[in-house]
């Protein structure tokens, strides 16, 4: 294991650590898939273990740990760069308490048919653009039982920084796709396709005549999509209405309604596989 030391932020080598943004980290090779930074030994440890590879490494190295550098051991041919603390400041914007990041290729993402294929309760978001909760909302989807993801294209990247972040890791971990209406036929909305892979759909959504997140009949679907929208808007009315359910969770003490990603922690709970352990 060989350790580079960079001490010029103009470097070319630190070009996607320190120039370039998600999107064009994204479109980086394209058409052949692109590349994304991953942050914290954790989080690098989970995406490698779902078959991602790596290009590079940047470290802090009075930050290496063991699980550091087992990562770096690993793969011995992966460049390692460093450099002072206030260097490596400068170009993540944060301090590096974590100690790694990693710039990691993109793996080919499965079809909705393959992802839902033998599934019994998945999630899908639709217009949900802060990676933040995005993020959160697949961490629970790992804990609660929920065993697939499908995303609109208008939400935000699972593999950006921030939302792989949150999710520690968990995004390398519960699968997940992003859903094409071209996939279920021309002009076919979502919901429809979802149907006709053989799910029930549920809208999280505060509509009075909803059932309540506990309702037996809901409860007993044997394969069941739970769907999330934006935060503030929710769920496009359109979607609602294709849905077989419209669910929303019970409040008190004067709460009308929960953070997105609260929502999904007790959707999941209540609707995920989680309950059948």
């Amino acid at each position: 294991m060989r350790i580079t030391e960079l001490n010029n932020l103009q470097d070319p080598r630190l070009n996607e650590y320190a120039r370039c943004n998600e999107r064009q980290l994204l479109h980086r090779d394209a058409p052949f898939g692109g590349v994304f930074i991953a942050e914290s030994p954790r989080v690098v440890r989970r995406a490698l273990e779902a078959g991602c590879r790596p290009e590079s490494f940047l470290i802090d190295e009075a930050q290496i740990d063991d699980l550091t550098r087992e990562l770096m051991e690993r793969y011995p041919e992966v460049p390692v760069y460093s450099g002072p603390p206030e260097v490596i400041r400068s170009l993540t914007g944060i301090p590096m308490t974590r100690g790694m990041l990693a710039c990691i290729r993109r793996p080919d993402l499965p079809s909705v048919e393959e992802l839902c294929r033998g599934r019994r309760r998945i999630a899908v978001l639709e217009n949900v653009t802060n990676p933040t909760n995005v993020g959160a909302i697949i961490r629970s989807a790992a804990a609660m039982g929920m065993e697939a993801v499908l995303l609109d294209h208008a939400c935000s990247d699972p593999y950006y920084r921030r939302a792989a972040r949150v999710s520690m890791g968990t995004v390398f971990q519960v699968p997940w796709t992003y859903l094409d209406v071209r996939e279920g036929g021309q002009g076919m909305p979502w919901t429809d396709y979802l149907h006709d892979l053989g799910f029930k759909t549920a809208a999280m959504a505060l509509i009075e005549d909803s059932v309540s997140i506990d309702d037996r009949a809901l409860m007993a679907e044997d394969r069941l999509a739970v769907i999330l929208g934006a935060e503030g808007d929710g769920l496009k009315p359109e979607t609602i209405a294709a849905c077989d359910y419209t669910v929303m969770i019970p409040m008190t003490g004067g709460v009308d309604s929960l953070n997105v990603a609260a929502a999904s922690a007790v959707a999941f709970w209540q609707l995920g596989t989680a309950r059948d352990r």
